[in-house]
Protein backbone atom coordinates (compact mmCIF):
# COMPACT_ATOMS: atom_id res chain seq x y z
CA UNK A 1 0.00 0.00 0.00
CA UNK A 2 1.81 2.82 -1.32
CA UNK A 3 -1.16 5.25 -1.00
CA UNK A 4 -3.29 2.32 1.02
CA UNK A 5 -6.57 1.59 0.72
CA UNK A 6 -7.30 3.52 4.03
CA UNK A 7 -7.08 7.62 3.49
CA UNK A 8 -4.27 9.20 5.35
CA UNK A 9 -2.05 6.27 5.48
CA UNK A 10 0.70 5.24 2.99
CA UNK A 11 2.94 8.25 1.11
CA UNK A 12 0.80 10.56 -0.60
CA UNK A 13 1.73 11.55 -4.30
CA UNK A 14 -0.24 14.36 -5.89
CA UNK A 15 -1.09 14.03 -9.76
CA UNK A 16 -1.23 17.08 -11.96
CA UNK A 17 -3.24 15.87 -14.97
CA UNK A 18 -3.70 17.69 -18.22
CA UNK A 19 0.09 19.61 -17.49
CA UNK A 20 0.42 20.01 -20.97
CA UNK A 21 2.02 23.70 -21.23
CA UNK A 22 3.41 23.74 -17.72
CA UNK A 23 6.76 25.02 -17.79
CA UNK A 24 9.74 23.05 -16.32
CA UNK A 25 10.07 26.17 -13.38
CA UNK A 26 5.95 26.08 -13.02
CA UNK A 27 6.30 22.61 -12.02
CA UNK A 28 9.45 22.79 -9.96
CA UNK A 29 6.82 25.26 -7.76
CA UNK A 30 4.12 23.39 -7.96
CA UNK A 31 5.72 20.42 -6.50
CA UNK A 32 7.36 22.64 -3.61
CA UNK A 33 3.54 23.61 -2.99
CA UNK A 34 2.33 20.76 -2.40
CA UNK A 35 5.31 19.38 -0.22
CA UNK A 36 4.67 15.86 -0.96
CA UNK A 37 7.73 13.38 -1.25
CA UNK A 38 6.92 13.64 -4.95
CA UNK A 39 4.35 15.58 -7.30
CA UNK A 40 3.90 13.58 -11.03
CA UNK A 41 2.40 15.76 -14.21
CA UNK A 42 0.75 14.17 -16.73
CA UNK A 43 1.47 15.10 -20.30
CA UNK A 44 0.74 13.62 -23.99
CA UNK A 45 2.78 10.91 -24.87
CA UNK A 46 5.76 11.66 -27.57
CA UNK A 47 4.74 7.96 -29.02
CA UNK A 48 1.51 7.53 -30.04
CA UNK A 49 1.47 3.38 -28.58
CA UNK A 50 2.33 4.73 -25.08
CA UNK A 51 -0.03 6.12 -22.38
CA UNK A 52 1.10 9.51 -21.20
CA UNK A 53 4.93 11.09 -20.17
CA UNK A 54 4.93 11.40 -16.96
CA UNK A 55 7.64 13.84 -14.90
CA UNK A 56 7.96 13.01 -11.49
CA UNK A 57 9.41 16.17 -9.27
CA UNK A 58 10.62 15.98 -5.71
CA UNK A 59 10.48 19.39 -3.81
CA UNK A 60 14.07 19.92 -4.44
CA UNK A 61 14.88 18.73 -8.44
CA UNK A 62 13.36 16.26 -11.31
CA UNK A 63 13.90 12.63 -10.84
CA UNK A 64 14.30 10.14 -13.80
CA UNK A 65 12.19 7.71 -11.83
CA UNK A 66 10.52 6.55 -8.60
CA UNK A 67 8.06 3.82 -7.36
CA UNK A 68 5.12 4.90 -5.67
CA UNK A 69 4.46 8.25 -8.08
CA UNK A 70 4.12 5.70 -10.40
CA UNK A 71 2.02 3.43 -9.05
CA UNK A 72 -0.47 6.05 -7.53
CA UNK A 73 -0.21 8.04 -11.43
CA UNK A 74 -1.56 4.96 -13.29
CA UNK A 75 -4.19 4.66 -10.48
CA UNK A 76 -5.83 7.95 -11.08
CA UNK A 77 -5.57 7.52 -14.81
CA UNK A 78 -7.05 4.05 -14.50
CA UNK A 79 -9.70 5.38 -12.15
CA UNK A 80 -10.97 8.41 -13.72
CA UNK A 81 -10.83 6.46 -17.00
CA UNK A 82 -13.50 3.44 -15.77
CA UNK A 83 -15.42 6.66 -14.48
CA UNK A 84 -16.20 8.20 -17.52
CA UNK A 85 -16.70 4.25 -19.99
CA UNK A 86 -13.52 4.22 -21.19
CA UNK A 87 -11.17 2.08 -19.49
CA UNK A 88 -7.67 1.57 -19.92
CA UNK A 89 -5.64 -1.45 -21.44
CA UNK A 90 -4.64 -3.14 -18.39
CA UNK A 91 -0.98 -2.77 -18.77
CA UNK A 92 -0.71 1.31 -19.27
CA UNK A 93 3.08 2.69 -20.69
CA UNK A 94 4.81 6.13 -19.06
CA UNK A 95 7.35 8.01 -20.38
CA UNK A 96 10.26 8.71 -18.12
CA UNK A 97 13.93 10.18 -18.22
CA UNK A 98 14.87 6.75 -17.00
CA UNK A 99 12.87 5.26 -20.29
CA UNK A 100 9.54 3.39 -20.50
CA UNK A 101 8.10 2.48 -17.24
CA UNK A 102 5.08 -0.58 -18.04
CA UNK A 103 2.31 -0.13 -14.90
CA UNK A 104 0.30 -2.91 -14.51
CA UNK A 105 -3.45 -1.90 -13.04
CA UNK A 106 -3.98 -4.17 -10.40
CA UNK A 107 -8.06 -5.33 -9.94
CA UNK A 108 -9.82 -6.58 -6.62
CA UNK A 109 -13.20 -7.96 -6.89
CA UNK A 110 -13.73 -6.24 -10.25
CA UNK A 111 -12.37 -2.52 -8.47
CA UNK A 112 -9.33 -0.93 -9.54
CA UNK A 113 -6.85 -1.49 -6.28
CA UNK A 114 -3.57 -0.18 -7.46
CA UNK A 115 -0.56 -0.81 -9.87
CA UNK A 116 2.59 -2.95 -10.19
CA UNK A 117 5.01 -1.56 -12.39
CA UNK A 118 8.57 -2.85 -14.03
CA UNK A 119 11.29 -0.87 -12.88
CA UNK A 120 13.44 0.37 -16.35
CA UNK A 121 17.20 -0.73 -15.63
CA UNK A 122 18.23 -3.82 -14.34
CA UNK A 123 20.37 -3.45 -10.80
CA UNK A 124 23.67 -1.32 -10.85
CA UNK A 125 26.12 -1.47 -7.42
CA UNK A 126 28.32 1.10 -7.40
CA UNK A 127 30.46 2.84 -4.67
CA UNK A 128 30.44 1.27 -1.19
CA UNK A 129 30.49 3.47 2.26
CA UNK A 130 32.29 2.68 5.63
CA UNK A 131 30.00 1.68 8.05
CA UNK A 132 31.19 4.46 10.46
CA UNK A 133 29.89 7.19 7.56
CA UNK A 134 26.74 5.52 6.89
CA UNK A 135 25.83 5.23 10.76
CA UNK A 136 26.67 8.91 11.22
CA UNK A 137 24.45 9.51 8.48
CA UNK A 138 21.63 8.10 10.52
CA UNK A 139 23.35 8.88 14.02
CA UNK A 140 23.85 5.26 15.18
CA UNK A 141 26.75 3.78 16.07
CA UNK A 142 28.42 1.71 13.78
CA UNK A 143 28.06 -2.26 15.50
CA UNK A 144 24.39 -1.09 14.26
CA UNK A 145 25.43 -1.53 10.62
CA UNK A 146 25.15 -5.01 9.33
CA UNK A 147 28.05 -5.87 6.78
CA UNK A 148 27.76 -9.87 6.66
CA UNK A 149 25.10 -9.73 3.88
CA UNK A 150 26.72 -6.69 2.14
CA UNK A 151 28.32 -3.20 2.72
CA UNK A 152 26.80 0.18 2.53
CA UNK A 153 26.04 0.57 -1.23
CA UNK A 154 24.88 2.90 -3.68
CA UNK A 155 22.46 0.87 -5.50
CA UNK A 156 19.80 1.19 -8.23
CA UNK A 157 17.08 0.17 -10.84
CA UNK A 158 16.26 3.39 -12.23
CA UNK A 159 17.28 6.13 -8.90
CA UNK A 160 20.08 5.46 -7.22
CA UNK A 161 19.66 4.80 -3.03
CA UNK A 162 22.39 4.32 -0.53
CA UNK A 163 21.29 1.50 0.55
CA UNK A 164 22.60 0.03 4.28
CA UNK A 165 21.37 -2.91 5.91
CA UNK A 166 21.08 -2.64 10.23
CA UNK A 167 21.44 -5.13 12.81
CA UNK A 168 17.65 -4.93 14.31
CA UNK A 169 14.55 -3.77 14.33
CA UNK A 170 15.44 -1.42 17.66
CA UNK A 171 18.22 -0.07 15.55
CA UNK A 172 15.71 1.00 12.65
CA UNK A 173 13.77 2.97 15.64
CA UNK A 174 16.38 4.80 16.70
CA UNK A 175 17.49 6.12 12.92
CA UNK A 176 17.21 10.01 13.20
CA UNK A 177 18.64 11.53 10.06
CA UNK A 178 22.00 13.86 10.42
CA UNK A 179 23.04 16.54 8.46
CA UNK A 180 26.22 16.53 8.93
CA UNK A 181 26.54 12.95 8.35
CA UNK A 182 24.77 13.38 4.78
CA UNK A 183 26.96 15.81 3.80
CA UNK A 184 30.41 13.72 4.81
CA UNK A 185 28.92 11.06 2.04
CA UNK A 186 26.49 12.33 -0.26
CA UNK A 187 25.83 13.24 -2.89
CA UNK A 188 27.27 9.90 -3.97
CA UNK A 189 27.59 8.30 -7.61
CA UNK A 190 23.84 9.96 -8.06
CA UNK A 191 22.67 9.21 -4.69
CA UNK A 192 21.15 11.58 -2.24
CA UNK A 193 18.92 9.62 -0.19
CA UNK A 194 19.73 6.79 2.69
CA UNK A 195 17.60 3.61 2.57
CA UNK A 196 18.14 1.45 5.70
CA UNK A 197 16.57 -1.80 6.46
CA UNK A 198 16.09 -4.67 8.45
CA UNK A 199 15.15 -8.11 8.41
CA UNK A 200 14.29 -8.52 11.90
CA UNK A 201 10.82 -7.52 12.09
CA UNK A 202 8.04 -6.85 14.38
CA UNK A 203 5.78 -10.09 14.76
CA UNK A 204 2.18 -8.61 13.86
CA UNK A 205 3.30 -7.19 10.89
CA UNK A 206 3.99 -10.04 8.54
CA UNK A 207 6.79 -8.75 6.68
CA UNK A 208 9.89 -9.87 5.27
CA UNK A 209 11.65 -6.97 5.85
CA UNK A 210 11.13 -3.49 7.73
CA UNK A 211 12.57 -0.37 6.12
CA UNK A 212 12.99 3.77 6.42
CA UNK A 213 14.30 6.23 4.08
CA UNK A 214 15.59 8.96 4.55
CA UNK A 215 16.14 12.58 2.06
CA UNK A 216 18.88 15.06 1.85
CA UNK A 217 16.15 17.45 3.48
CA UNK A 218 16.51 15.38 6.47
CA UNK A 219 12.50 14.13 6.02
CA UNK A 220 11.20 10.36 6.31
CA UNK A 221 9.58 8.91 3.27
CA UNK A 222 6.75 6.43 4.30
CA UNK A 223 7.43 4.16 1.08
CA UNK A 224 9.68 4.34 -1.88
CA UNK A 225 9.22 1.55 -4.40
CA UNK A 226 12.35 2.38 -6.32
CA UNK A 227 14.74 1.61 -3.24
CA UNK A 228 12.26 -1.47 -2.32
CA UNK A 229 12.73 -2.50 -6.06
CA UNK A 230 16.89 -2.37 -5.79
CA UNK A 231 17.34 -3.85 -2.30
CA UNK A 232 14.93 -7.17 -3.44
CA UNK A 233 17.20 -7.36 -6.86
CA UNK A 234 20.23 -6.93 -4.86
CA UNK A 235 19.01 -9.66 -1.88
CA UNK A 236 18.21 -11.96 -5.17
CA UNK A 237 21.59 -11.24 -6.61
CA UNK A 238 23.33 -12.38 -3.05
CA UNK A 239 21.47 -15.22 -1.96
CA UNK A 240 21.63 -16.79 -5.78
CA UNK A 241 18.02 -16.42 -6.13
CA UNK A 242 16.35 -17.09 -9.26
CA UNK A 243 12.85 -15.51 -7.88
CA UNK A 244 12.76 -13.39 -4.63
CA UNK A 245 9.12 -12.32 -3.35
CA UNK A 246 9.38 -9.77 -0.74
CA UNK A 247 6.38 -7.59 1.91
CA UNK A 248 8.57 -4.48 2.84
CA UNK A 249 6.77 -2.28 5.21
CA UNK A 250 8.23 1.23 5.74
CA UNK A 251 6.49 4.63 7.20
CA UNK A 252 5.45 3.18 10.52
CA UNK A 253 7.57 5.06 12.84
CA UNK A 254 5.91 8.33 10.72
CA UNK A 255 2.55 6.84 11.65
CA UNK A 256 1.74 6.48 7.77
CA UNK A 257 2.59 2.91 7.66
CA UNK A 258 2.43 1.20 3.93
CA UNK A 259 3.64 -1.98 2.29
CA UNK A 260 5.33 -2.63 -0.68
CA UNK A 261 4.79 -6.04 -2.39
CA UNK A 262 8.35 -6.50 -4.81
CA UNK A 263 9.29 -9.54 -6.82
CA UNK A 264 12.58 -10.30 -8.99
CA UNK A 265 12.67 -12.61 -11.55
CA UNK A 266 16.35 -12.68 -12.84
CA UNK A 267 14.76 -10.98 -15.77
CA UNK A 268 12.52 -8.22 -14.16
CA UNK A 269 12.32 -6.72 -11.26
CA UNK A 270 8.65 -5.42 -10.35
CA UNK A 271 7.12 -3.61 -7.51
CA UNK A 272 3.71 -2.91 -6.30
CA UNK A 273 0.94 -2.07 -3.79
CA UNK A 274 -2.37 -0.40 -3.29
CA UNK A 275 -3.97 3.14 -3.86
CA UNK A 276 -6.65 5.39 -2.55
CA UNK A 277 -7.50 8.97 -3.57
CA UNK A 278 -7.55 11.35 -0.45
CA UNK A 279 -8.70 14.57 -2.12
CA UNK A 280 -9.35 15.92 -5.64
CA UNK A 281 -9.19 19.46 -6.88
CA UNK A 282 -8.26 22.11 -9.38
CA UNK A 283 -5.86 25.02 -9.15
CA UNK A 284 -5.34 28.01 -11.68
CA UNK A 285 -1.87 29.36 -12.73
Amino acid sequence: MFLPDTPFLGNPVAVVLDAEGMSTEQMQQIAVEFGYSETTFVLPPEKAENTARVRIFTPSREIPFAGHPNVGTAYVLAHYAALAGTPLPDTLRFEEIAGLVPVKILNDNGAISGAELLVPEALSCRSEVSPEKVAACLSLAAEHICTQAHKPVVASVGLPFLVVKLTSREALRQCVPNLQGFRAVLPLDGAVSVYAYTDETDPDDHCDLQARMFTPRMTEDPATGSASAAVTALLAKLQNKKTLDLHIRQGVEMGRASSLYTRSDGTSIRVGGKSVITMEGSFNL
